[in-house]
């Protein structure tokens, strides 16, 4: 058996209602084992034996569709890209950094890095974001919800969909998946 992430897209906000204990029934129901669930915002940790992340979104997405009649895009991790995600944020070591200020945009398919630099960043002063891997890492000295270096704004300036976490929401997952 191996561990996954599961990260939804837009669930709990506004009309995509989904009760956390009816998503881990359908999905234990697939077959995925130890499905554990994270806050009320679409994060699941759960074991499956011998599937491939992209196999597992598009799963996890149709049974959300089916059960719950709402598109929702989905991205799947396993367990050592989750841990080499929280090991690795270029802004942990920043002077002054606060935890709090770390949210990590994960995009739902690649963007080169070259198109990434080229981006016009409506950063605030003291914002910075990175792209590495599908991951932008993101410090916000004034918070997110002030930011426009939003979710929206990666969307659409990277040309795919995307879901954001605070920093503490991507440690939690972690420890989860070194927990098992």
């Amino acid at each position: 058996m191996d561990t996954f992430v599961a990260l939804l897209r837009g669930v709990n906000i506004g009309h995509k209602q989904v009760a956390m204990a009816d998503l881990r029934r359908g999905l234990e129901a697939m077959g995925l084992r130890g499905v554990e669930t994270y806050l009320q915002s679409g994060n699941v940790v759960f074991d499956a034996e011998g599937g491939d992340a992209v196999t597992l979104a598009v799963a996890i997405r149709a049974r959300i569709a089916a059960d719950f009649g709402h598109q929702v895009d989905v991205l799947v991790l396993g367990c050592e890209e989750t841990a080499r995600i929280a090991a690795f944020n270029p802004f942990l070591s920043c002077p002054g950094a606060d935890k709090r200020w770390l949210h990590a945009t994960f995009l739902m398919e690649p963007s080169s890095a070259a198109h990434f630099e080229s981006l016009a960043l409506p950063a605030a002063e003291g914002e910075r974001a990175a792209l590495i891997d599908r991951v932008v890492f993101l410090c916000l000295p004034n918070g997110y919800g002030r930011t426009k270096l939003s979710n929206t704004f990666f969307e659409r300036a990277l040309h795919t969909p995307a879901t954001t976490r605070n920093w503490r929401t991507v440690l939690a997952l972690a420890a989860m998946c070194a927990a098992r």
